[in-house]
């Protein structure tokens, strides 16, 4: 038996979620074109009859501005901590003057002194001629234990990082039951495919001020979840734009998030979203463990 962690990092943007959850088999993760959409760190397992691998999703290498952006620093430090090996996630449409940026972020990271296994993501955007030179030069900017071109997005040659991968893992016991695909709580879970479909819809100035508390989540007796769950935004300009013109732009986030809702939960479920003004509430450190970032 193998088991281990194995972290994921890279820039905003490189599809470190999306690859979390085509590895895994589940949506455990929330997924946008938006940068920083993971917040905090998330547990993937994947199983199978002579192997365990917990994957740690982190929050894409930024500078931060805020005391939020802080704690997403610190949660990216701790999970490159005690792990495996790494997996650096890396938009193979990278820019020459961006290689520098990426080589920085890996310094960074040599402190955990585990190999890193670099996956080039996104090949399905570039022509195959084109991929050849883009590897080469990301050879070069750190001493990767592997280098592995995907598409997250299309299943190409996960199959051959998953097995890279499995190489890493050390032997030794199960750290999950069998059926565990996240250590993450159904409270949010929710909450994320909450945010997730606000970030799709909301414009790009509103997305990094919203945050998503679950305020009530009850199972019925007749089967039926009810959620009561607080988007809150960080200006009252803000709070129009989310709610949109007779309250349209607020029934698509919940309409589009009780879908994935009832998928997850396998149930029918009332859904009732409030818009709430919480003003600099990424720099307010009570409010922000209090909406779940611990």
């Amino acid at each position: 038996m193998k088991s281990g962690f194995i972290a994921i990092t890279g820039r905003p943007n490189a599809g470190k979620s999306t690859l979390l959850n085509r590895i895994v088999g589940e949506k455990v993760a929330i997924t946008s074109s938006k940068p920083q959409t993971t917040r905090t760190k998330i547990l993937g397992v994947k199983t199978g009859e002579d192997y365990q691998l917990v994957l740690i999703d982190t929050p894409g290498i930024h500078k931060p501005h805020n005391k939020l952006g802080r704690r997403m620093e610190k949660y990216i430090y701790t999970a490159t901590q005690d792990i495996d090996a790494l997996l650096y996630v890396i938009d193979c449409n990278i820019k020459d003057d961006e290689l520098e940026l990426e080589a920085a972020s890996l310094a960074g990271l040599k402190a955990s002194n585990v190999p890193v296994i670099l996956a080039v993501n996104k090949i399905d955007t570039v022509q195959k001629l084109r991929l050849l030179p883009i590897l080469d030069k990301l050879k070069g900017i750190y001493d990767f234990s592997d280098i592995v071109p995907i598409s997250a997005k299309n299943d190409e040659n996960l199959d051959e990082l998953f097995e890279k991968l499995k190489e890493f893992l050390p032997e030794g016991p199960k750290f999950f039951p069998d059926d565990t695909i996240t250590d993450q709580p159904e409270r949010q879970i929710v909450a994320e495919y909450i945010r997730e479909k606000a970030l799709r819809l909301l414009n790009r100035e509103v997305p990094h001020g919203i945050a998503v508390e679950i305020e009530r989540m009850k199972l019925r007796n007749n089967g039926t979840y009810e959620i009561l769950a607080a988007i809150y935004c960080e200006k009252q300009s803000h709070k129009g734009i989310i709610i949109g013109k007779g309250g349209e732009k607020l029934k698509k986030i919940g309409s589009f998030a009780r879908t994935d809702i009832e998928k997850f939960l396998n149930a029918k479920v009332y859904l009732e979203l409030w818009v709430r003004v919480k003003e600099d509430w990424r720099n307010r450190e009570n409010f922000i463990s209090d909406i779940g970032f611990e």
